[in-house]
């Protein structure tokens, strides 16, 4: 099971509440009218990109930088 080991958890509670409210609000943005076009597009993308790594709790973006927000394991 090497392969899955790069699907561990790399990202803190704080780091997922953060996405989640970033996306909260570019959905806001978008219903209230402040954005449209390709921007509400793009940025759409971006939010759902941030809903998925939030509730997943890894983000593939950390990777080649060896990042993680999630802390040690206990």
């Amino acid at each position: 099971m090497e392969g899955r080991a790069s699907l561990k958890k790399n990202m803190g509670t704080v780091d997922r509440i953060v996405r989640t409210a970033a996306a909260v609000v570019i959905v806001g943005l978008y219903v209230g009218g402040q954005i449209s076009g390709t921007m509400a597009v793009l940025l759409g993308i971006l939010a759902g990109m941030f809903v998925l790594t939030s509730m997943v709790g890894w983000c593939p973006a950390y990777l080649p930088f060896g990042l993680s927000t999630r802390g040690r394991e206990l």
